[in-house]
């Protein structure tokens, strides 16, 4: 299996750690262990006497149990734990595809969510979201892109980067042809309950039926990255078998504290959205203010999810522009070239409580 660098990934690696300010971070707000534990009166007691051995391969049932809850029909045996949403599409991919086979992704989009079918030998379609239509997707699009051998279509919603809300009657629509053809929908959840308006929440796909895969993660709506705790959840046995033996020959098993404390999260994870969803609103409110202030050089158009958004920059390079401000201002943005993206746009990260300081940094930038 041949594949290519990971964009995102060598760029993160090349400046995460060292810009002041990283104004692109597609996550939210973390906690420490200590605030972690401090959610529960016996939580600092019980992890300390936590045992450190091999952990269930598929995850603790414990743990399982928590994300189960997430859904409406799905049971702990129907969710198989990762390490972190990217072992969780890398098994997918290999488990549900063949050469030759055909795979329809919503773009733009995370690399692996087509990358890795590609270097599979698979046939891979971009299902395009477009700004001038506010990022929606387009279900006749949908219908003109799938072939006799469309084996999967992979979405994102909420979404990144652009921070698109798919509405009921795309998503209800998209699972009617996948379902009608026989054809997987892998749903990539990781931004799900951080919709800002909670009432828009779509289902999991797993509850949808047996071709519905849900991908979910700790990282980005719990803002726990650093557990490296992701899962899918499916009522397909055999996909859900055919993953958890590819499993083997990857991590195996979790890590024993992450699982512990992404159990924990879990059992409190509304407390962790309040906090959450209170930085984005009061953040995304302080973005609404900066853009309409800067229309000369930014289009803005206001996400209706997550902790991200994807801008235009207008008249300048994107590429340069970033360049400049990280080594400038130590702000650091993500230009859309890193998804392949043409038309100038960049990745904004407000899920963290810097952001007002990163944004003085970013005017002082653009006034000099």
């Amino acid at each position: 299996m041949k594949i290519n660098p990971f964009k995102l990934e060598r760029y993160f690696a090349q400046y995460e750690f060292n810009a002041e300010y990283l104004l692109c971070s597609s996550d939210c707000e973390s906690v420490s262990i200590q605030e972690l534990l401090a959610l529960e009166d016996s939580a600092a007691d019980n992890f300390q006497r936590h045992w450190l051995g091999y952990t269930e391969s598929q995850g603790s049932p414990a743990l399982r149990q928590e994300i189960s809850a997430l859904y409406n029909t799905i049971t702990p045996e129907q969710v198989l734990v990762h390490s972190g949403a990217e072992e969780a599409i890398f098994l997918f991919m290999q488990a549900a595809l063949e050469p030759g086979d055909h795979l329809i992704v919503h773009w733009p989009c995370y690399q692996s969510l087509f990358e890795i079918a590609a270097s599979l030998g698979c046939q891979v379609s971009r299902w395009v979201a477009r700004a001038e239509n506010r990022w929606e997707l387009d279900i006749e699009e949908l219908k003109d892109l799938i072939q006799s051998n469309t084996r999967a279509i992979v979405i994102n919603s909420p979404h990144n980067p652009t921070g698109y809300l798919m509405s009921q009657e795309t998503y209800q629509e998209t699972w009617r042809l996948a379902h009608s053809q026989d054809i997987l929908l892998f749903s990539d959840e990781v931004y799900r309950e951080s919709e800002h308006n909670p009432s828009d929440r779509l289902p999991g796909a797993c509850d949808l039926g047996q071709n519905g895969i849900s991908l979910g993660v700790m990282s980005k709506s719990y803002g726990l990255a650093g557990l490296r705790i992701g899962w899918i959840a499916t009522q397909n046995p055999d996909l859900y078998q055919k993953i958890a033996h590819l499993k083997d020959y990857t991590t195996i098993c979790s890590s024993a504290p992450s699982e512990f404390l992404a159990e924990l999260a879990l059992r409190h994870r509304q407390e962790l959205l309040n906090r959450n969803l209170g930085i984005i609103a009061h953040n995304l409110r302080l973005l609404d203010d900066f853009f309409s202030c800067y229309t000369d050089i930014f289009q803005w158009q206001k996400p209706q999810a997550g902790p991200i958004a994807f801008p235009r920059l207008l008249g300048e390079d994107v590429e340069q522009f970033c360049d400049r401000l990280v080594r400038e201002k130590g702000v650091l943005l993500l230009p859309g070239t890193i998804y392949d993206h043409p038309h100038n746009h960049f990745r904004i990260g407000y899920g963290r409580k810097n952001l007002p300081q990163a944004l003085e940094r970013l005017e002082a930038f653009l006034s000099s």
